[in-house]
């Protein structure tokens, strides 16, 4: 798939679940904040119990770009854990590597902090890590690797140039832009991770499975 087809996809599926999933998304729902298609404008039925839940679902689903087998394995551990599930299955997310180099300002979307990971260019606490799903713990350090601090994406990044499309950055996490480097610094807090979705109606769609 190109370049710009992604971003179609991407803004297609922001406009379908009524979120930004990227900045260029962001900027097409200030335009056009209704569905896609032909019958976007139109008022849509009152939804099903079922279509609720599962549209949260997705869109949980969606912001950290993972694979349902991927949120499943995610929601059976915050259920094992003690607390709310739903809280709980946030902050786990919110500890995947991916996640938490967005968050650090080292990338503009999900999807471009998961390729850096996948191309080796992301080190935990000096280790390289090549696993988006990687589980960061408190304490630990994520930072570039040396060899990659030169390149365009991570010069751009460590100017703080992201900043513009990104939330603040999260109590959670003490980052170090100009050095291209965070740490995890305590576990995330649901009500500090900066995305959008009603968790008890994620809890309630796999409940009901």
């Amino acid at each position: 798939m190109s370049k710009t087809s992604r971003t179609r996809s991407k803004t297609r599926l922001s406009r379908s679940l009524g979120i930004a999933l990227t900045p260029k998304a962001a900027k097409y729902l200030e335009k056009r904040p209704y569905g896609p298609g032909e019958h976007g404008r139109t008022k849509r039925k009152s939804d099903s119990d079922y279509a609720v839940r599962l549209r949260e679902k997705q869109r949980l689903r969606a912001q950290y770009g993972i694979r349902e087998k991927q949120l499943q394995i995610a929601f059976k551990e915050a259920r094992r854990t003690d607390g709310l599930t739903g809280e709980n299955l946030v902050e786990l997310l919110e500890m995947r590597l991916d996640a938490l180099v967005l968050r650090s300002g080292f990338a503009r979307t999900m999807a471009q902090a998961r390729q850096l990971v996948v191309h080796r260019h992301i080190l935990v606490n000096g280790k390289l890590v090549d696993r988006p799903s990687f589980r960061v713990q408190p304490g630990q350090l994520i930072h570039v690797k040396e060899r990659s601090e030169g390149l365009d994406p991570f010069q751009v990044a460590a100017t703080g140039a992201h900043q513009d499309v990104l939330p603040p950055v999260p109590a959670y996490l003490e980052v170090e832009i100009d050095k291209l480097q965070a740490k995890l610094v305590r576990r995330p807090k649901r009500a500090e991770v900066p995305v959008t979705c009603e968790v008890q109606l994620v809890v309630e769609y796999y409940a009901a499975r």
